[in-house]
């Protein structure tokens, strides 16, 4: 069986390479620009700055067909299944970023920290919830 997804939009960052980029956010990440496409920019209503949000991005330089990895590219780690460790390299390469909303400009976000390069495919948007009975 086959599903498609189709990106919602991209990130515009001062990341250019996978190799200038942070492992995780919180390591040194900066902030970047989710630029959404007009077609989904009703689904920002009512995000506001300050909002933390998982992006769900689809990691395009990543190599699909890699199942073991060492942990963090360190060859003193065991080798590990990639289902048990955060490599981008999947057989679906899902990146996820817990992000704040640091600004709004109409369908654009600006989240950090997020470690995502510069054109990396947007494919969903969601909000963390804080524990009440939110939607």
């Amino acid at each position: 069986m086959n599903y498609s997804v189709s990106p919602i939009g991209y990130i515009s960052s001062t990341l250019r390479a996978v190799t200038d980029a942070p492992r995780q956010g919180a390591e040194g990440s900066p902030d970047a620009w989710l630029e959404i496409d007009p077609a989904f920019a009703a689904g920002l209503h009512r995000m506001a700055v300050g909002d933390e949000v998982v992006v769900i991005t689809w990691l395009h330089q990543a190599d699909r067909q890699i199942l073991q990895v060492h942990p963090r590219g360190d060859t003193s780690n065991p080798v590990t299944g990639v289902f048990a460790t955060r490599s981008p390299h999947r057989p679906n390469p899902l990146g996820l970023h817990r992000v704040a909303i640091r600004d709004i400009a109409g369908s654009r976000l600006r989240v950090g920290p997020i470690e995502a390069i510069d054109g990396t495919p947007v494919v969903d948007i969601k909000a963390v919830l804080n524990g009440s009975a939110e939607a």
